[in-house]
């Protein structure tokens, strides 16, 4: 028997829609300025011949309805809608959830003028907002929507993708050997915008649970 230095962290998981069982979490990586638009926005070339990873702690998961609050050290923390893939056996995916990917926009965007690491931007606490998990993947041009106190920041088609799932996965695994448990944030349309505390957000993709949380202070 293994014994601790003190007790380990429990293991982030992911709810499944309709079902007792959870999902374990093992990581989390999520590709960057997947839907031409976006990436448009973002002042990137859409063209650009293959997808870009970055990731986020599996405990920065936020799960099962709770509220994120809003972080620390930032003035401009901005919303993703995406698509999030679960990979089961065979590092295949098992699970598709909405999720929300939370950027301090801010200290992004300064990482990126001095060419550093994406990682207090991006893989903070609570910086992964995610829904329960359904066992059916959703249409290949379902609609992903986003609305900040109802009013619709972020609107399109998982068509609208410039790398599908298969083709994501494809070059995740040139870089890195998936294994069950990993989830994959596919990409976000265009539309991303602030967030402040109070703001409560609705993230919708067609077939799937939706995911709602409010911004804590």
């Amino acid at each position: 028997m293994t014994e601790w230095l003190f007790p380990p962290a429990p293991t982030p998981s992911l709810p499944i829609d309709g079902d007792v069982r959870r999902l374990p979490v093992r990581r989390v990586l999520c590709v960057g300025q997947n839907y031409a638009a976006h990436a448009r926005e973002m002042g990137a070339d859409p063209d650009k011949p293959a997808p870009f990873f970055f990731s986020k702690p599996a405990d920065g998961l936020v799960t099962d309805g709770a509220d994120p609050a809003y972080p620390p050290a930032t003035a401009n923390l901005h919303y993703e809608v995406e698509l999030v893939v679960a990979l089961g056996p065979d590092a295949r995916p098992v699970g598709w959830a909405v999720g929300v990917d939370l950027t301090r926009r801010d200290l992004q965007a300064e990482a990126k003028a001095k060419g550093r690491p994406w990682e207090a931007g991006k893989a903070f606490d609570q910086s992964a907002p995610c829904g329960a998990l359904s066992l059916t993947a959703p249409a290949p041009d379902a609609a992903i929507k986003l609305t900040v106190n109802g009013e619709v920041r972020q609107s399109g088609r998982l068509s609208d993708m410039i790398w599908d799932v298969e083709g994501v996965l494809a070059k995740a695994a040139d870089l890195w050997t998936l294994k069950p448990g990993d989830l994959i944030f596919t990409g976000t349309p265009e539309g991303v915008g602030p967030l402040t505390p109070g703001d409560r957000v609705e993230a919708t993709i067609a077939g799937l649970p939706p995911l709602r949380f409010t911004v804590t202070a």
